[in-house]
């Protein structure tokens, strides 16, 4: 068996989570663009696409991320069932990272797959 291609136990190959940590950042910028959400929304709505689900240790670090790089602001809003929620929302800095990165991304994913594709 080769080591970088193993699967774990939960069923990510090492590919599998480099991958993804590679994109998700703009997959999380990607949901958005349509309005603020928070944070469990945003690992719901990840969580359906087996290979973008992700966890809260992941998500909340990322998120924090964002804001200081200044891809994405928060506001505190009250929620109907708990305690007040913070939701993210894209900043200007954050709608030209997307841009930037969906621009570049299906020349990258076609150099990708020239080199892996018979």
């Amino acid at each position: 068996m080769v080591p970088d291609v193993a699967r774990k136990e939960d069923g990510s190959g090492k590919a599998e989570s480099q991958l993804r940590k590679g994109v998700l950042e703009y997959c999380v910028l990607g949901l958005l663009r349509s309005g603020a959400r928070y944070g469990v929304e945003l690992l719901e709505e990840l969580g359906t696409v087996n290979v973008m689900a992700t966890s809260q240790g992941t998500i909340y670090p990322l998120l924090a991320r964002l804001r200081r790089d200044g891809l994405v602001d928060t506001t505190w809003q009250e929620s109907p069932s708990g305690p007040p929620r913070r939701y993210y929302m894209l900043t200007p800095q954050g709608e030209a990272a997307l841009a930037e990165f969906t621009a570049i991304w299906p020349h990258f994913r076609d150099a990708v797959d020239r080199f892996i594709t018979d």
